[in-house]
């Protein structure tokens, strides 16, 4: 199996995307997987596939960021059940690519507004709607970050951001990199969090996540690790955040 642990949560965030104690052999382990995964098909992107991800079909077009191969978007939509979303939440699916999170979370809450820069992503995750009979509570949009929310609020805002630092090359490579996301979704998400909501982001230790975590406490957020699992070459953490004024009276 990869996905070696399920952890609990643990008290520092910073503690939760450690390297691995043994760099040389994780990115040896790493090196065969990704070999593996060649020869068996999964490193595509710029195809057509299906991918199935908590018993949902989800069809993945070329372009599109895939929620089961960099693991990120599986583990997110993991996260989302009725305890964590409530039947008269609104949510924001940030970043959705194929509309994995958009889609489970409408199992639950009653509007989801799913957002991402890909044009060919808005398609995709509008197909998905459709194709799991949920387009009734998913409003897909095409914009950058928070551009196409004109101030509106949300009980759970998920998102799967780029977490490597550099300029993408294309619009596949949107969804892994970019020079200035976590300071600019830092910035805004508060304004976008209905009194007593949350922000669920996913980040991986392959990535910068430095970054985003001191954004966060730069910008007065406070982050808690939610969920945590560990694969051979990887680890993923799943991070609550909350303005820091709402967490200390909860």
């Amino acid at each position: 199996m990869l996905d070696l642990t399920q952890q609990p949560p643990v008290r520092s965030p910073a503690a939760a995307l450690r390297p691995a104690r043994f760099p040389f052999v994780a990115r040896l382990l790493g090196k065969a997987l990704a070999w593996g995964y060649r020869l068996a098909g999964k490193d595509r992107y710029d195809d057509f596939r299906l991918e199935w991800v908590r018993g949902a079909p989800f069809v993945v077009m070329p372009s599109v960021f895939n929620p089961k191969v960099p693991r990120t978007g599986e583990f997110l939509a993991s996260q989302i059940d009725a305890g964590r979303t409530g039947c008269d939440w609104d949510v924001l699916d940030m970043g959705t690519g194929c509309g994995v999170c958009a889609v489970i979370a409408a199992r639950y809450a009653r509007r989801v507004v799913a957002v991402d820069i890909n044009i060919a992503a808005v398609r995709c995750a509008r197909v998905n709607a459709m194709l799991n009979h949920l387009e009734h509570r998913i409003d897909v949009r095409h914009g950058d970050l928070f551009t196409p929310l004109s101030g509106e609020r949300f009980d759970l805002i998920l998102f799967n951001p780029p977490f490597k630092l550099g300029t993408p090359r294309d619009d596949r490579d949107r969804a892994w990199r970019s020079n200035d996301i976590a300071a600019r979704f830092a910035a805004g998400v508060a304004d976008h969090l209905k009194p007593g909501g949350c922000a669920l982001l996913v980040l991986s230790s392959f990535g910068d996540a430095s970054v985003f975590l001191r954004e966060f406490q730069q910008r007065g957020l406070d982050s808690t690790v939610l969920a945590e699992r560990r694969f051979v070459n990887e680890k993923l953490a799943i991070f609550r955040l909350t303005p820091a004024k709402e967490a200390r009276l909860t």
